[in-house]
């Protein structure tokens, strides 16, 4: 995996209401207090939620634990592929949704968030202790596992990033 100039990263999940936006948040966060100038957005493979705000538990959540968020849902554009360096996704299923349409030049662009938690990179890329369960229709509780696992992964990201940069 190439971590070399990155400068775009999209976080993806299906809707772009609830996990993506967490990744999105949290990486932007990590990023500025990083001193990293790395442009990031996040989108959802489906369009259910096009124009919407974060999913309510989305923001409170967010919200609760010091973070900043102003979202628009929106649907992953194909020709996102040529101008996103590093594409993030949730779970095996936005995985092949985005393979299934990602010119072949750009499919090593497209990885599991979570691959980047140093407690998990030993394993294979699509394990799928590697998911992001979705917490759409869960409790508040399961917003809270999302945002636990998201900033680990941003953690190790972030550290990688920095290795690379030097």
């Amino acid at each position: 995996m190439k971590l070399k100039n990155i400068k775009t990263i999209s976080v993806v999940c299906a809707g772009n209401i609830c996990r993506s936006p967490i990744g999105e948040v949290v990486l932007r966060d990590r990023l500025e207090k990083a001193g990293l100038e790395i442009f990031v957005d996040s989108a959802g493979t489906g369009n259910w939620h096009e124009g919407e705000d974060a999913n309510a538990k989305t923001n409170k959540v967010l919200r609760e634990s010091g973070y900043e968020i102003a979202h628009t849902a929106r649907q992953f554009k194909k020709q996102w592929f040529e101008e996103r360096d590093l594409i993030l996704v949730m779970d095996l299923e936005n995985k092949r949704n985005l393979l299934s349409i990602a010119p072949p030049t750009h499919k090593d662009k497209i990885h599991l968030m979570r691959k980047f938690d140093p407690k998990l990179s030993h394993l294979p890329d699509d394990h799928e202790e590697l998911e992001v369960p979705d917490p759409y229709h869960q409790p508040l509780d399961d917003f809270y596992e999302v945002l636990d696992m998201l900033e680990k992964a941003a953690d190790g990201l972030i550290g990688l990033l920095k290795n690379n940069a030097q």
